[in-house]
């Protein structure tokens, strides 16, 4: 199993409206990285878990767990001339982009950046780094079990 951090935007995508989504799922769509792209599709697999990250929000922070749903699949959106994550050079036949779906499987207390920074066991985790902007990023078997073992 390998775990991730993946950031939503409280205000499109809140750990709340996962868990008020029928079957607790939603799709995590609408990612234009290709390195997190790379993660959903190449290493993702149902069943990873997933560090619920707020982000872009008054107080950014780890809001809730949840698990890897299905495997990748092209993102619908990018062939969705209306959305704003339309790609006019992805086809269907080609696609660049990929989602997954999400299944949220609780909501934690926050844990805030400032609170991850303060743990020396949290040093490396990928999200810390300086001038990382990534949405999903890999979560080590060390880092998950701190977390949820002494965080959440």
């Amino acid at each position: 199993m390998h775990a991730w951090l993946m950031k939503s935007e409280p205000d499109e995508c809140a750990i709340d409206d996962v868990l008020a989504a029928p079957k607790h799922r939603t799709p995590w769509s609408g990612v234009r990285n290709y390195q997190a792209r790379n993660f959903m599709r190449d290493t993702m697999r149902v069943g990873d878990g997933v560090l619920f990250y707020h982000s872009s929000c008054a107080e950014p922070g780890i809001a809730g767990l949840a698990e890897i749903a299905t495997a990748a699949y092209p993102d619908p959106t990018q062939f969705d001339g209306q959305s704003p994550y339309y790609d006019p050079k992805s086809t269907p036949s080609a696609p660049r982009w990929f989602c997954v779906d999400v299944r949220a499987l609780r909501k934690t207390r926050l844990v805030p950046v400032s609170e991850l920074r303060a743990h020396p066991s949290l040093a490396k985790l990928w999200t810390l780094r300086p001038g990382n902007r990534l949405s999903i990023t890999p979560v080590s078997a060390t880092e998950w079990k701190f977390i949820c073992g002494k965080l959440l």
